[in-house]
């Protein structure tokens, strides 16, 4: 199959027809990747990778792909593969091993499995995607309302603001209207039990104007959080646990591909933190949120660390930005059996401390 015949102009054109007049808030995340000039690339790409695929495997991916629950870990799992191949190897998807299915078996030059690599996606929280889209239904309705001001909601700063369903979105755009439109010069606004608020510029205490003619609504980003890469951890360990048997039964390393949805924040930096044991603390958020994350008891004195399992060879941190280079974190105990099996430390495509400071030291 093609490239023009996956994700190109006619790819393209049939997603402008189908979704480009829908509201933003009724269309996949990945909208603007499918259609916009910029990300062309990443459509080339991505044709390239699934052009290496089993004609099976690459209907599927081209199939499912662009769904919003699909789109980040199809991606992570084809640049692991990309990232293998740009070392040398060979690899084949899904081989089967007894009742597993590894998603790449790593090919030595001599045509003999060298390794295993299980692929591991960091994703947002479950519900997270249709929160973001009901605030958007909203923000979408706001913006008709023709007085060039921006708005952010008044929320508990100890507990996330619930996200509005659209018979409640449509209300609160109509009360807001009513009240941004009246004479009235109200800093405050309160409907549906929901309290807006109009924002000032801090530099001169005058209402902000955004560009254009409608009002602006920040709402609640729905990525506000704690960065921690333990939860990516506690996978990778889920991932041992499932696959060292076959793995010790080939007489092969395990490895795991790791990556994160851009919506996470989480990068390889914080998986380096948390193997070394750093004591840091990473969170982010956006200007509308008004919850950040629960309390958190940290104990600068003892950080969380975590240790990579003795069946573990090491960890491929695969970047989310495209051409999505990667990041070879190796287990120390490992190291002479992933040499020995021509994973070598010293090849570009893997970049990074092959060993990690220990902050006691």
């Amino acid at each position: 199959m093609t490239t023009e015949q996956r994700f190109g102009p006619l790819f393209v054109a049939e997603q402008r027809r189908r979704y480009g007049k829908r509201p933003p808030e009724n269309r996949m995340l990945s909208y603007d990747l499918a259609v916009l000039d910029e990300y062309e690339p990443w459509r080339i790409w991505l044709d390239e990778q699934l052009d290496l695929l089993p004609e099976p495997a690459a209907e599927a991916f081209a199939a499912n792909l662009w769904r919003d629950q699909n789109f980040w870990p199809d991606v992570i799992e084809l640049a692991t593969g990309a990232a293998l191949r740009q070392l040398g190897f060979g690899v084949e998807f899904e081989r089967r091993w007894g009742h597993l299915t590894p998603d790449w078996t790593v090919i030595g030059e001599d045509g003999d499995p060298v390794a295993l690599v299980e692929v591991l996606t960091h994703s947002p929280q479950r519900g997270a995607f249709a929160k973001m889209k009901a605030w958007h239904a909203l923000v979408e309705r706001i913006k008709q309302i023709p007085v060039p001001v921006v708005l952010t909601v008044a929320g508990d700063p100890a507990r996330p603001v619930d996200a509005p369903d659209p018979r409640t979105a449509k209300k609160i755009a109509q009360d807001l209207r009513r009240a941004l439109l009246s004479p009235l010069n109200l800093t405050a606004f309160r409907t549906e039990g929901y309290t807006f608020v109009l924002r000032a510029d801090p530099r001169t205490g005058q209402a902000m104007r955004p560009t254009g003619m409608g009002a602006v609504l920040v709402p609640p980003s729905g990525r506000a959080g704690i960065v921690s890469a333990r939860s990516v951890c506690a996978g990778i360990d889920r991932k041992v646990s499932k696959y060292r048997e076959i793995a010790q039964e080939a007489g092969l390393p395990l490895v795991v591909a790791a990556g994160a949805h851009r919506f996470t924040g989480l990068e390889v930096q914080h998986l380096d933190d948390l193997l070394a044991g750093l004591p840091t603390l990473s969170v982010q958020f956006d200007f509308g949120d008004s919850f950040i994350h629960d309390p958190v008891e940290i104990d600068p004195n003892s950080p969380p660390r975590w240790t990579m399992s003795r069946d573990l060879a090491g960890v491929l941190w695969v970047n989310n930005d495209f051409p999505f280079t990667t990041a070879w974190r190796p287990n120390p105990d490992k190291e002479l059996s992933l040499r020995q099996c021509g994973l070598g430390l010293d090849r570009s495509v893997l970049s990074g401390p092959a060993h990690l400071p220990d902050p006691r030291k």
